[in-house]
């Protein structure tokens, strides 16, 4: 112990005689001695390590966030908010978003870098031009010539003025091929339409006709929602719906009654998650549904919303419908406005450009403002969902479909019967038809039937193949057309209908190639998270482009794929190069 006080004091004395030292009037100035004072690492250093922060854009940021609140679950919109007034993220807004948030810059890069609709410009890079254009390159846009075209602008455009990137599918199979020029998309895409849009300034979003707030309760809208809410028993609901027969039309075809009923019973807040993301190419039911009967939709929400005691209902619609995105933006302020919602309680949220988020796990994430990273499971959403919350999950035609049945009653989709199945399906039809687009049709309907409803095979076209559902089904040969397109029929051929996305192909067109287009959206639209996935659909897309397959080892890919991946997407990958191999063995 007294050793300890003489080093204390012996310390202590010594910086006292530094001091005076330095007070002295023959001292020399600090910067001005040798040795460690001036020459030695991180000394002299007049900021903090890192960005700095800039007063400009750190100004600009706190403009265009206003009096928002600086939640991390924001993190998403505003980074929307810079993109569409600077066209890119700059290193300097990024910094100064962290600033804001208190989040760090390492947070807020990984997301802004995971999305595909954002522009990270680092101090040392130049920003993309003012205009970009975003040719689709799913296989409906394909078979339509998509390349030629991508091809032609590239050559005839130029690269300092007007950006040209290929994109995944844009949810407008039925005019295909298909652009996006600014918000603007452009149907039956050529170049002299592009030329003719850029001469114009024509880059922004077409709102169609549809049946606004007003037209919609003037003919009995809301009524029900109304008549549940003051009366409605949800056991009684519940089993109306679970009678009726209808399913998650996502994809995955849970019984909606039965899951409204799991997240019910969870422990409260619970919340309502909307998952307008409709990402897999050839689908388009929903924005058809939404652009012409947003609240057929939004009542359908709001009684889902009643039937799990939601606290908030959020609303996850992808980038890639900015018509839509309007649209419920005007409809729910229209229905704050009419008393039927309190302000903010429809929370539209805007993807940016990721299909891994049409996975709910990955929606949430997103939400929250992460990067869209499917989660393990379990636990399941239904009890661990957004903000560690019982969350309700559901797909925008399953909630359109919820006011139809309790307005009209079950019976207008179980009292529908054809090939031994009940109820109706919205079939989004793209490919060699005559009259391409979305199709209700019985859901025991074959392909030979929505052929036929399209008008028939384009002329001079012979039926060949068939995507069932979106890529992650595959192909199927056109000897198998007489299958009953539902639910729980496909899965002993080896597929499924999923969200009953079909492209056909007819004699014109090449099943391996096909198969090579929809590996190739798989390795794009990848998460990364997972190595069977990441690796696995790289590895799959180059042994794909040789002459001859070695089929043995993409058979070894596809197993290691499917058994191990995390989500959907890798464990579906697989399916376009089995069925293939399969059904076009002459072309592999």
């Amino acid at each position: 112990m007294g050793m300890c006080r003489f080093w204390l004091r012996q310390r202590v004395g010594t910086a006292i005689n530094l001091v005076e030292g330095l007070n002295g009037e023959d001292h020399m100035a600090l910067d001005a001695r040798k040795g460690v004072w001036k020459s030695g690492k991180g000394k002299g250093r007049h900021t903090p390590k890192g960005r700095q922060l800039e007063d400009q854009p750190w100004a600009e940021v706190q403009e265009l966030l206003g009096e928002s609140r600086r939640d991390r679950d924001l993190l998403i919109e505003f980074l929307h908010l810079i993109q569409d007034k600077f066209g890119h993220l700059s290193a300097a807004h990024l910094r100064a978003l962290a600033e804001e948030m208190r989040l760090s810059m390492a947070e807020i890069y990984e997301v802004a870098s995971f999305y595909a609709h954002f522009d990270v410009v680092k101090e040392d890079e130049v920003p993309p031009p003012a205009l970009t254009i975003r040719v689709c390159d799913s296989l409906s846009c394909e078979l339509a010539g998509a390349q030629a075209l991508q091809k032609a602008l590239e050559d005839g455009l130029d690269a300092s003025e007007v950006r040209v990137l290929r994109a995944p599918c844009m949810g407008r199979c039925d005019t295909a091929p298909v652009l996006e020029i600014g918000h603007n998309h452009i149907d039956h895409a050529t170049p002299e339409k592009v030329h003719a849009a850029i001469a114009a300034q024509d880059i922004h979003a077409y709102i169609p006709d549809y049946q606004g707030f007003e037209a919609y309760t003037s003919s009995g809208g809301y009524t029900t929602l109304a008549s549940v809410r003051d009366t409605g028993v949800f056991e009684d609901i519940q089993e109306t719906l679970l009678t009726s027969g209808l399913r998650g039309l996502g994809g995955a075809g849970f019984p909606s009654g039965r899951k409204w009923g799991f997240v019910r019973a969870g422990e409260g807040p619970r919340y309502l998650a909307v998952n307008g993301d409709e990402g897999e190419p050839g689908t388009f039911k929903d924005r058809f549904y939404l652009e012409r009967e947003p609240h057929v939709f939004l009542e359908g929400m709001l009684i889902a919303a009643w039937a799990v005691e939601a606290e908030t209902c959020y609303i996850y619609m992808r980038d890639e419908y900015p018509a839509v995105l309007h649209i419920l933006a005007q409809e729910i302020a229209a229905l704050e406005q009419a008393g039927i919602v309190e302000p903010g309680y429809i929370d539209l949220r805007r993807g940016a450009g990721a299909y891994i988020c049409g996975e709910e796990s990955a929606m949430i994430e997103s939400i929250e403002g992460k990067r869209g990273l499917p989660r393990h499971r379990p636990p399941f959403v239904a009890n661990v969902g957004i903000f560690g919350r019982p969350t309700l999950v559901n797909n925008v035609e399953t909630l359109y479909w919820v006011t139809k049945i309790l307005r009209e009653g079950g019976e207008i989709l179980s009292g529908v019967e054809k090939n031994g199945r009940k109820g109706l399906r919205s079939f989004s039809v793209s490919g060699r038809v005559n009259n391409p687009g979305v199709h209700l049709l019985p859901a025991g309907s074959t392909m030979h039937d929505i052929i036929e409803a399209c008008g028939g095979m384009l002329d001079g076209h012979s039926f060949k193949a068939y995507q069932p559902g979106g890529p992650s089904a595959g192909l199927l040969p056109a000897s198998m057309a007489d299958i009953p397109m539902d639910f729980d029929v496909l899965q002993e051929y080896g597929t499924f209908i999923g969200s009953a996305a079909i492209v056909v192909l007819s004699d014109h067109d090449s099943a391996r190639d096909a198969a090579l287009n929809m590996l190739r959206f798989f390795e794009d639209e990848s998460c990364g998270q997972c190595t069977p996935c990441r690796v696995g659909c790289e590895k799959a897309v180059k042994l794909m482009q040789a002459d001859t397959w070695d089929q043995p080892l993409l058979e070894e890919l596809c197993t290691a794929m499917g058994d191990a991946s995390i989500c959907g997407l890798g464990q579906a990958a697989p399916n376009p190069i089995r069925m293939t191999m399969k059904h076009f063995p002459d072309e592999v």
